[in-house]
């Protein structure tokens, strides 16, 4: 704020060259310095150097060990049952709610119970907040 009304000021007041000592910014020496035209073509991702064979029977960038190679992509028939069920869609609190607690299988009672859990202590938490 102070140093816009010093800018409105600048004409009357402040003489050019202490104007524009006040305008400039303080950055380190190496980042002020400005790059000549193009600079934008050598920041552009470059194209990838692997071939689309390697590409196609190995997991890219998941190796997490030093000196190890990234796993190689295996049949499916390879991968355990229930990696394959992941991503499956499981009930909302308000879908176990409306069905019968006897007639759930055992894990949906489980999340029945962690969700119920966690949304009692989200009430209760909300209670002792407004209090």
């Amino acid at each position: 704020m102070a140093l816009s009304q010093i800018k409105s000021l600048r004409g009357i007041l402040i003489p050019k060259e202490v104007g524009q000592i006040l305008d400039r910014r303080a950055f380190s020496a190496g980042a002020s310095k400005k790059k000549g035209k193009g600079g934008g073509a050598a920041d552009a991702p470059k194209g990838s150097t692997l071939s689309k064979e390697v590409k196609s029977t190995t997991t890219v960038g998941a190796n997490i060990l030093k000196d190890g190679t990234d796993p190689k992509v295996l049949a499916d028939s390879e991968y355990p049952d229930w990696l394959w069920h992941l991503l499956d869609k499981r009930p909302a609190l308000s879908e176990l709610k409306r069905k019968s607690a006897e007639t759930l299988p055992y894990e949906d009672l489980k999340r029945f119970v962690k969700l119920d859990n966690r949304a009692r202590i989200k009430d209760n938490n909300s209670v002792k907040a407004t209090n």
